[in-house]
């Protein structure tokens, strides 16, 4: 059917707001703009030239536009791979779990502030990598690993490695303590996270609002500020969940 004067108004303006109304030499200004009824009747006349076909060629392109929009938006920024380090275990601890507060067989726990780490492993569209081995290990509060490496010294109650698996909806979770500087270092915890269908991949977590974090090489080795964004967590109190813990979401994109 014939578009009235308020539609091929709207359609126009519509199609210049996306760049495809350049053969029509119409501005929504220069339309609001005609002094008298009989200026703006001639315009309408001149925009009514424009053939049906260039209005559905431009339609359909702007549909392409508005479906297409959606499904790119929600691809997710994939989480950074940073190296593993020297102090990967080479030994993996009798006790691994998902608790490196609490080491089996001692009645004391881990010197530090105690950290709930949540999170899901997930791929850029926002699905779940069901049963993926998420492995942490990190420094103990006073800055050494449980690696031969590190000279000894290291904190026995604190376990030092843990991993767990996520679960359907990709959601793993660690109670480790809040990581600590170290010469050369910014606070951070080495992640690795292997599965079905994608190759292990290795990165850090660091804490927000830590000034070492401006000046740690590995951290600002990724240029995009984006996705460095993406390796910074935000430790907030978490008295529902343990007195005097505090708590982080940090989630990893494959």
């Amino acid at each position: 059917r014939e578009l009235n004067g308020a539609e091929m108004f709207d359609t126009a303006s519509s199609l210049i707001r996306l760049g495809l109304g350049r053969g029509f030499i119409l501005s929504e200004n220069r339309f609001l703009r005609a002094p008298t009824r009989i200026a703006r009747e001639r315009f309408m006349t001149k925009l009514r030239a424009v053939s049906r076909r260039h209005i559905i060629q431009g339609l359909t392109v702007a549909a392409s536009f508005a479906f297409a929009g959606p499904a790119v938006a929600a691809r997710l920024i994939t989480t950074p791979h940073q190296t593993t380090g020297p102090f990967y275990p080479e030994i993996l601890p009798l006790d691994s779990d998902n608790d490196l507060v609490q080491v089996q067989g001692r009645t004391e726990r881990a010197q530090g502030e105690v950290a709930h780490i949540f999170g899901r492993i997930l791929d850029q569209e926002g699905r779940p990598l069901r049963r993926a081995r998420v492995e942490i290990w990190q420094c103990d509060t006073l800055g050494h690993y449980h690696h031969p490496r590190d000279g000894g010294g290291a904190d026995p109650n604190f376990q030092g490695f843990g991993h767990t698996f996520a679960g359907e909806d990709g959601a793993y979770r660690f109670r480790t303590i809040k990581p600590v500087p170290y010469p050369g270092r910014a606070p951070h915890i080495h992640f690795a996270v292997s599965g079905k269908g994608f190759d292990r991949m290795t990165t850090q977590m660091y804490v927000a609002g830590n000034p070492l974090n401006q000046r740690d090489w590995i951290l600002n080795s990724v240029r995009n500020t984006l996705a460095r964004k993406k390796l910074i967590v935000s430790l907030g109190p978490a008295p529902q969940i343990e007195p005097g813990a505090l708590v982080g979401t940090f989630d990893i994109v494959i």
